[in-house]
């Protein structure tokens, strides 16, 4: 499948708030209270907040283009930016989704690896993520790319449970 990769900008905000809705709530609706969900994507899907993010020298955004939709994207932190201190000299890959049509035809791997690449270029020793305890699927495709490793992710009033899974560049 042919698809360009993009980075995002404030101009692409809106786009970023709604597959970022989408897909969250694709991925985490049958494991969330109704409410806890329409909350955390009300909030933390805000355009003044995904602005910030945006804006913030130590994050990045990446859109996964296939055609002229975006398929996907991904999120990538270091330093301040980093929800959790995992490693010293680590890379966060925070989010990486995919719209469910464009899921299962190795798109997921091709984000994936545009993070190592940027990673072993920028020196980084490990590259860290976190994904819920009960998204099987997600653990799955991380072993099998040789991410080994909890921490609580918070939905509204529901504290989630996600396995860090680091993955040491040599």
């Amino acid at each position: 499948m042919e698809y360009t990769i993009k980075d995002v900008t404030e101009n692409d905000v809106k786009e970023l708030q709604a597959i970022s809705r989408e897909t969250f709530k694709a991925t985490f609706d049958e494991y969330t209270a109704p409410a806890d969900m329409a909350r955390f994507l009300k909030e933390d899907y805000a355009t003044e907040k995904l602005l910030a993010q945006i804006n913030n020298s130590n994050s990045r955004f990446f859109f996964l283009m296939v055609k002229d939709e975006v398929a996907g994207y991904l999120k990538l932190n270091v330093n301040s930016a980093q929800t959790e201190n995992v490693k010293p000299n680590a890379l966060e890959v925070e989010r990486i989704y995919l719209r469910q049509k464009f899921q299962h035809q190795g798109l997921g791997l091709v984000l994936i690896k545009l993070a190592e690449e940027i990673a072993r270029k920028e020196n980084y020793d490990y590259m860290w993520l976190g994904v819920y305890e009960h998204n099987l699927i997600a653990q799955k495709f991380y072993k099998k790319d040789g991410w080994v490793g909890q921490h609580v992710f918070q939905v509204g009033e529901d504290p989630q449970i996600d396995y860090i899974l680091a993955k040491k560049l040599d």
